[in-house]
């Protein structure tokens, strides 16, 4: 499923979210360590010193300590507890200490794993032992340079919410269920106890496996400031408000869209997409499932436990959603 990040026409960034998206997820150090180097923006070449690291990378992991204690499926952690500590104390010096004594043991090693083995095109290469530092390559500063690169953070940090979410829920990842909130433009999910939480704002959780372009015309799209994405029902809300069609509101059915094929002049509004975008849809839900998202349970609870289930309740819905709004399929005019 790495294929549409990895493929041989792919941008650094894609390899990027590769790493963010279909990592492996025991401890949410990866997290820390994408959010810091997004942070520190170190150039092609330098040396970035592990005690100039280690500020941030620990900041990262203390703050959503605070609002989610378990940051990892190991019961503990010396590292996490003085991150911990330093939510109490302000300690930095002995935050840092901390780090630089167990904070990198594992991550470093696994950033750049993905599915059997690490990507071909490094982000840093590890010179811990000759220079106590990571040396930045070409790729990092490439990717600095996109002009995607403001939209990553916000794909870190929803992808590091959803994560914790099911481990802090305590709940097995079969029985996650996330919930959107159209008004709010967030997901959500509930507790144990029927507590709604809120986990990570829509637009950035679905960012990541559409490359930052527009489900429909593929231009680019920005969900940081100014925000051009807009969160769209693939299969049109009419059809809810038409009655028998609750499903629409539901994640499977949640894309993002530039506001032209949203809501322009020749934009999608209450027309049901071509079967070549509904194919489309379905192959990015397929990616969810197969990265081992924390979306996965929810997208294989709402569509079916096959592929085969899935697409056959897609063009299901499909040929609901033709008989209810008739018409002329809709497609973008233009393919960026």
């Amino acid at each position: 499923m790495t294929n549409l990040f990895v493929a041989r026409s792919a941008e650094p960034e894609d390899y990027w979210r590769a790493i963010v998206l279909y990592g492996r997820n025991v401890q949410s150090y990866k997290f820390a360590l994408a959010a810091a180097l997004l942070e520190l923006k170190p150039k092609a070449g330098s040396l970035l010193k592990l005690e100039d690291l280690a500020p941030s990378y620990a900041t990262h992991l203390a703050r959503h300590l605070s609002s989610a204690p378990k940051q990892g499926t190991s019961r503990s952690s010396q590292f996490l507890d003085a991150c911990r500590s330093f939510n109490q104390d302000n300690d930095q010096n002995r935050l840092v200490s901390a780090t630089l004594k167990g904070g990198f043991n594992n991550v470093i090693d696994a950033f750049h794993v993905v599915g059997s083995g690490p990507l071909d095109r490094p982000f840093f290469l590890d010179e811990r032992k000759a220079n106590a530092g990571l040396r930045i390559t070409d790729e990092f500063s490439k990717i600095l340079e996109s002009i995607q690169h403001k939209n990553l953070p916000h794909e870190v940090e929803a992808r590091w919410n959803l994560v914790e979410t099911s481990w802090e829920l305590g709940v097995a990842s079969s029985m996650l269920s996330i919930h959107h909130d159209p008004k709010e433009g967030r997901l959500f999910a509930f507790t144990p106890g029927s507590r709604r939480k809120a986990v990570t704002s829509s637009r950035s959780a679905l960012n990541g496996y559409q490359r930052g372009r527009c489900f429909y015309c593929r231009c680019s799209i920005s969900i940081d400031e100014p925000v051009t994405a807009d969160v769209d029902h693939f299969f049109p809300h009419a059809l809810k408000l038409a009655g028998g069609f609750e499903e629409v509101d539901r994640i499977w059915n949640l894309v993002l869209s530039c506001r032209a094929c949203n809501r322009g002049q020749d934009g999608k509004f209450m027309s049901v997409p071509s079967t070549d975008l509904v194919k489309r849809l379905h192959l990015r839900n397929e990616y969810y499932i197969g990265s081992h998202h924390p979306l996965r349970e929810t997208l294989i609870q709402q569509t079916g436990a096959t592929e085969q289930e899935r697409r056959a309740y897609i063009n299901a819905f499909l040929n609901r959603a033709s008989q209810k709004l008739p018409g002329k399929p809709w497609a973008p005019k233009v393919i960026h």
